[in-house]
């Protein structure tokens, strides 16, 4: 264990972090983008603050330890850059991992269920907001429950019904395909193989944002969803907000993977 005042820094930096990472969550629901001067504060404190980490650990004579923690930033950095670049994962979610990588590699305070074996705060960031994500879907049904809307299993998991007159100002992609044949309009919801596929070969897929930045493009679409009265769209919670959830939830607690995979084993915690 990392002695207190070594802890400090790190303290200091994932305050920083942490108030960003809100704000950032905030831009992220309303606008469905976070400026990259976003990251400016939070940066001017966490650099600095890890740099004094890592020269107060080289200075205690833990080299070693302080190679291993840069080698996991570079990669844990270069991996999501990567995801970034090929467009699988999101630009300001890739930075908001690596600048986490950055600023806050070690906990700034022993968790409540213990340092896990890696040591790197980053992974557990990441460890832990996946695991939350996952409680997205049951979300979204008890949402369509509450609200009465009903759809075939299992897209009350992954969506919910907007007026399709106002279909422009949601975030998602729609989920059904409409028709029209002799003043008679017909829908269907897409079918889960083929979302896959076009998601994968970017044919046929509407997004709400390529309406909002194309209108000229789907006039026959709008149209048609106006028609409909009602339109499903998949709805997906920025993962500015796992990640944020994730990075408090690390600090405080731990690593969720790491305590699940301990239960399983039957080892105590």
């Amino acid at each position: 264990m990392i002695a207190d005042p070594i802890q400090i820094p790190m303290a200091i930096s994932a305050t920083a972090v942490t108030a960003t990472l809100l704000y950032a969550s905030v831009l992220d629901v309303r606008d469905r983008r976070v400026p990259f001067r976003t990251w400016y504060p939070m940066l001017a404190v966490g650099i600095p603050a890890a740099a004094f980490f890592y020269i107060t650990l080289i200075l205690s004579g833990r080299v070693l330890l302080v190679s291993g923690y840069l080698a996991l930033c570079v990669i844990f950095s270069l991996i999501f850059y990567l995801f970034a670049a090929k467009n699988l994962f999101g630009g300001a979610d890739a930075w908001a991992l690596i600048f986490i990588s950055a600023c806050v590699p070690f906990f700034p305070i022993p968790p409540y269920f213990g340092y896990p074996p890696l040591g790197f705060l980053p992974f557990t960031v990441l460890t832990n907001a996946v695991i939350l994500n996952l409680f997205t879907p049951l979300a979204i049904l008890v949402m369509n429950l509450l609200k009465g809307n009903w759809a075939p299993f299992p897209y009350m998991f992954f969506g919910f019904p907007v007026e399709g007159a106002k279909i422009q100002k949601e975030f998602g992609f729609v989920m059904e395909d409409f028709s029209e044949n002799g003043g008679t309009l017909a829908r269907s919801f897409v079918g889960i193989r083929e979302s896959l596929r076009r998601m994968l070969t970017g044919e046929g897929r509407v997004y709400t944002k390529d309406l909002r930045l194309h209108p000229e493009r789907f006039r026959k679409e709008l149209a048609l969803y106006k028609k409909a009265g009602t339109v499903w769209i998949s709805y997906a919670v920025p993962f500015m907000i796992p990640i944020t959830a994730g990075l408090i939830t690390a600090i405080f607690f731990g690593d969720f993977l790491y305590v699940i995979m301990k239960i399983i084993a039957g080892t105590s915690l």
